[in-house]
């Protein structure tokens, strides 16, 4: 289902240096989820850019693995899903409303993707695509909660839209809808999801006027020990138990800002058309 005869397997777990066992297991998972959170990088430059983002694998697996460019959830979770397919994991593809800085009486749509994996009768959330997403899956129980990160989460059964009830995965903050010391980061159904279903949602994303995706690049790189975004010119930067730290750049500083914080490469034409926007956005 999820295209994995055209995945190179071999060629993305070296891109993330990983060396150990394929055996469709709670370790493994673990393992890779962690390797590709923080390998891959995530940004949304396709969007702002040219408002076109590919999903098939050769153009994900040039752009990620072989250019050493970043994607947002749908390119990362169809890249992910292929490798899972391809080592033998059973799952089911789910989508998410981002709840951050939302009115939960008016939700945002559901264009955020993530997986759902079962092993052994239990099934775990693994969720690669977020930019600052937990370095491991998390337990489908309530109350369940991921460590293994600089920042915790907690997910939850609960109310989530207008009376539905459904998955909240929470983050550390303030929240009408969370319990005292957390806020609703998104939520989430079982519904299944197949590949053409995000093609709808990555086309929603990637070219639609009222996303926020190409109004402005966002670009994200999430370390064990830190967290650093690029808001349009706005460069914030995040650790754990420490005052955040950010400033505004220029368009020109911008392409060397990424190669050296966020380790992306963008080849000179894009570098130039990116400076370009970046001042029309300014301006």
């Amino acid at each position: 289902m999820w295209n994995s005869d055209d995945l190179d397997l071999d060629s993305y777990l070296a891109f993330l240096a990983y060396e150990g066992d394929r055996a469709p297991t709670l370790e493994t998972l673990r393992a890779l989820q962690r390797a590709h959170v923080l390998t891959v990088r995530w940004d949304t430059l396709d969007s702002f850019l040219y408002r076109e983002v590919r999903l098939d694998l050769p153009a994900l697996q040039d752009k990620l693995i072989r250019r050493g460019r970043g994607g947002y959830c749908f390119e990362h979770v169809t890249l992910f899903a292929a490798a899972l397919e391809k080592l033998g994991f059973r799952f089911t593809a789910v989508s998410g409303r981002v709840q951050l800085g939302a009115d939960s009486s008016r939700p945002r749509p559901a264009t955020h993707a993530m997986l759902l994996v079962e092993l052994e009768g239990t099934r775990w959330l693994s969720d690669v695509g977020f930019g600052a997403s937990p370095l491991e899956p998390i337990e489908l129980v309530d109350g369940a909660r991921s460590n293994a990160g600089p920042w915790p989460y907690l997910l939850r059964w609960q109310e989530i839209t207008h009376g539905s009830p459904g998955w909240a995965v929470h983050q550390p903050g303030d929240g009408a809808d969370g319990p005292e010391g957390w806020q609703v980061r998104q939520v989430f159904t079982e519904n299944p999801q197949y590949p053409v279903d995000y093609a709808v949602g990555n086309h929603f994303v990637a070219s639609n006027d009222r996303s926020p995706f190409v109004i402005r690049p966002y670009v994200q790189r999430l370390r064990t020990d830190r967290y650093d975004t690029l808001d349009a010119l706005t460069w914030t930067t995040e650790h754990p138990g420490r005052d955040r730290k950010q400033e505004t750049v220029q368009p020109h500083e911008v392409p060397k800002l990424l190669d050296d914080v966020f380790g992306i490469r963008t080849g000179p034409d894009e570098a130039e058309l990116l400076v370009r926007r970046l001042a029309d956005l300014a301006g």
